[in-house]
């Protein structure tokens, strides 16, 4: 986990000040001036070498600290933290509403393969892969928050019960666009393991298809599903970015592209470690969740 997060530290650093334009421009706005400009970056320190912004910002990593906003002079750390209630709950969210879909639908696909059914399912993929965030986000206030008012289509509510309500549009949007993926994966599995050895032999005892469906089958198929699943959380972080901006979640990635607007470095940099870290911690997790469901993994 360090190499990896210690190499994305150096790619974020180098990008985000490769961004055009000054943050001190952007401070000063109206009143911008070359003096004031240049009295602004060496306040900020970002008038020193690139190189040496980047060791006294690792420097400053070592000592849990991800610097100062340019903007209101607020820790990151802070800002960051303050965000991450809401982006939780939306990356859980739109997890659990993938499972929901892609459950049921890839049990009733390969439970017979070549029906109608299992063509629909299959069609299902296509048409979710096919479908930018942002439309589907639009049709969803569009339909279950305008014409039919079911859920709010903005903001982050102030009780639980509220939270719940206003991130299930935003986490059915995650959803639409995971769901297909894991799918097309678990059905796949569902539909070599039926054919296996040990299931026709379950079949030749007599046992039910609903137990070998759920006891010998599903539990063998989740296995690259789990797989599938963590890898596109990476997949997942970043649409949130785009989410949070659709439905005016203040999570993290609304900070994130405010501060993009303002050049406001540090935050862009903070927030992006956090996501890598997110990646990261949630690929470790699915390899222990993979040993644990199959004990071949664990002893290798």
């Amino acid at each position: 986990m360090l190499p990896v997060l210690f190499g994305i530290s150096v790619a974020v650093f180098t990008i985000v000040h490769l961004i055009p334009g000054d943050p001190a421009d952007v401070l000063l706005g109206q009143n911008a001036t070359p003096a004031r400009v240049k009295a602004i970056n060496h306040q900020l320190g970002i008038d020193r070498p690139i190189l040496i912004q980047y060791i006294n910002f690792i420097k400053d990593l070592f000592h849990g600290s991800l610097g100062t906003s340019f903007d209101n002079k607020e820790p990151v750390a802070k800002l960051i933290l303050g965000r991450l209630p809401e982006t939780g709950m939306l990356l859980t969210g739109g997890i659990i509403l993938s499972i929901l879909i892609a459950l049921p639908l890839s049990i009733l696909a390969a439970s017979k393969r070549g029906a109608l059914r299992d063509q629909l399912v299959r069609a299902i993929p296509i048409i979710g892969l096919g479908m930018p965030q942002v439309w589907i986000g639009v049709m969803l206030i569009l339909l279950l928050g305008l014409k039919f008012p079911l859920f709010p289509v903005s903001g982050f509510g102030d009780t639980f019960p509220q939270h719940l309500r206003s991130i299930f549009l935003p986490s059915l949007t995650i959803a639409i666009l995971l769901s297909p993926i894991l799918i097309r994966s678990l059905r796949a599995s569902m539909l070599e393991i039926l054919d296996s050895d040990y299931v026709l032999t379950a079949r030749a005892k007599g046992i039910s298809q609903t137990r070998i469906t759920f006891v010998h089958v599903l539990r063998n198929a989740i296995i690259a599903s789990v797989t599938v699943l963590g890898i596109n959380v990476a997949y997942l972080v970043g649409s949130m970015v785009i989410v949070e901006r659709v439905f005016v979640i203040p999570g993290t990635g609304s900070l994130m592209i405010d501060a993009i607007a303002k050049r406001d470095y540090p935050i862009v940099q903070g927030v992006t470690l956090y996501f890598a870290l997110v990646v990261v911690v949630v690929n470790l997790i699915t390899d222990l969740i993979h040993a644990a469901l199959d004990p071949r993994v664990a002893l290798k």
